[in-house]
């Protein structure tokens, strides 16, 4: 079980099993740590104890590849309409971060990602052992040798050839589930939305999500900085 210690200007992860945790916030006994529990470090910083999500996990984690931010796969998750039981492929797993997002709303259903390089299969592994969460099957194999299941609700495909996957990808979806494809640059879009039109594909969309936050100190007003474009995202339905 892992908690947050929650201040109202610093959070620090901890795992139950562990009897005490040094911070320069001071130290902080963690025995009988209880969800809303409110504790000091001997120090006297006072912390809330709250139960870890899993952003506050997935803060943690190492990255290798570059990864698609939780504003993209909440988008993906939206506009696929994800269910608790669905069978889900992720491929291109990177650092895993796509995958244990996803797997977080299966309480029901299961992720099957695959990733070929193996600098970041460990990477992935390591992050997937972190996140505790067992319907999450990791597959060292270059996808585009082709694979046996079938049968996916969802595919996302996240991979730099990822126009020469989508025939894999359409055989291997259910009829009616979809097919999502994460683009950098709108050179790879071009050719998977060539690629597309060689399938039954319905129901097909081009999204990017733009977030701008506000600030509220001193005055209101959008921050100058923000997670402003960071890819095209391609959705489509089989048929």
């Amino acid at each position: 079980m892992r908690y947050l210690l929650l201040s109202k200007d610093f959070k620090i992860l901890v795992e139950r099993r562990k009897d005490k945790i040094s911070t320069h916030l001071g130290i902080v006994n963690l025995r009988n740590l209880k969800e809303g529990k409110r504790i000091k470090s001997h120090l006297g910083k006072e912390f809330f104890v709250v139960k870890a999500n899993i952003l506050d996990l997935i803060e943690k984690m190492k990255r290798g590849a570059q990864v698609i931010l939780p504003k993209d796969i909440a988008l993906i998750i939206a506009y696929t309409g994800l269910m608790p039981d669905w069978k889900v492929l992720d491929v291109g797993t990177g650092s895993a971060f796509s995958s244990i997002f996803l797997a977080n709303y299966l309480t029901k259903g299961k992720v099957v990602t695959y990733e070929k390089d193996e600098r970041f299969y460990k990477i992935a592994k390591e992050n997937i052992e972190f996140s505790e969460l067992k319907n999450v099957k990791l597959v060292k194999k270059d996808f585009l040798k082709g694979i046996k299941e079938k049968n996916f609700d969802l595919i996302l495909l996240d991979l730099e050839e990822a126009n020469k996957a989508i025939k894999i990808a359409y055989k291997s979806l259910k009829v009616g589930g979809y097919l999502v494809v994460y683009s950098p640059t709108v050179d790879h879009l071009l050719r998977v939305c060539k690629e597309l039109k060689k399938f039954r594909f319905v129901e097909m969309k081009i999204v990017e999500n733009i977030v701008r936050e506000w600030q509220f100190e001193k005055t209101l007003r959008p921050k100058t900085k923000g997670i402003m474009h960071t890819g095209f995202i391609t959705i489509a339905r089989k048929l």
